[in-house]
């Protein structure tokens, strides 16, 4: 069967971030089906709007919709029943409850999610201490993580740590290599949750190989040989038991599973943390 496409305007007055993880995470769920998106961040006035309108009436579709200025929104809603565009505001359904429950009305704040508040340092914070602690470097101050991520090479460590960053988590990340002890301090913290990350030896071998066909290098090497992988990852999971380390086994996990379950992990250690 051959893929469908369909239009999908996402229309924002902020970034778009929101829009644009709600519709993917939607349209993921039908299978044969791909949106060919068009996204317009930042629309605050009516001569945004037109150009926004323009591509529309261009190439109608669905539309899905955050503009807090009512305004914008009655005028997008007029072209969308006029070119047969299904449309939605993506917020609507949530301050409608939110205003049923607590007896009050929003207040209209376009990007007001993005406001410059001790939130936000904190996320910034936390990428700058997670860039300096990538793959190993600067071992004295691992204590002073949230969160620290140890594997073998290949078990998304990076990609990981970043997501964490963003979440606001300060996050370290020591690799294990075959030979080479790992930081003394890691057996020694005392604040920050430490994590094992495995995976099966043939997924690890698989993203090594890539890894090398990228580099355009040699891959005659223990680096990608399947039961050289499988001791190393036998390695670290007793070294993970050793230390009464959670494990987390991320061959069929996204990134973005494997840090839900590292900062379900982190919530449930502050709240013993806290009760001792």
């Amino acid at each position: 069967m051959g893929r469908s496409y369909f239009h999908l305007h996402l229309v924002s007055d902020s970034t778009g971030e929101t829009l644009i993880t709600v519709a993917r995470a939607v349209v993921a769920q039908y299978e044969g089906v791909a949106a060919i998106e068009h996204v317009y961040p930042l629309v605050r006035s009516n001569t945004q709007l037109e150009r926004v309108i323009h591509e529309i009436e261009t190439a109608p579709g669905i539309v899905l919709y955050t503009l807090v200025e009512q305004d914008l929104a009655s005028r997008l809603e007029e072209v969308c029943r006029a070119t047969g565009s299904p449309h939605l505001s993506v917020l609507e359904p949530v301050h409608a409850l939110l205003s049923s429950y607590l007896g009050t009305h929003s207040t209209a704040r376009p990007g007001a999610q993005h406001m410059l508040n001790a939130e936000y340092f904190k996320r910034i914070d936390a990428m700058n201490f997670t860039l300096l602690h990538d793959d190993g470097h600067l071992p004295h101050d691992l204590d002073d993580a949230d969160v620290i991520l140890v594997g073998v090479s290949r078990t998304s460590k990076t990609p990981t740590s970043i997501y964490l960053a963003n979440r606001g988590l300060k996050t370290a990340n020591i690799p294990l290599v075959p030979g080479v002890p790992p930081p003394a301090i890691l057996e020694t913290a005392k604040t920050a949750l430490i994590v094992g990350l495995v995976a099966t030896p043939e997924r690890i071998v698989q993203i090594r190989q890539n890894r090398l066909l990228s580099l355009n290098a040699d891959d005659d090497t223990s680096y990608v040989d399947r039961e050289a992988v499988a001791e190393e990852l036998a390695a670290s999971r007793r070294l993970f038991a050793r230390n009464g380390w959670p494990v987390i086994d991320v061959t069929r996990r996204s990134i973005e599973e494997t840090a839900a379950a590292i900062i379900d992990l982190h919530r449930d250690r502050r709240q013993r943390l806290s009760q001792d």
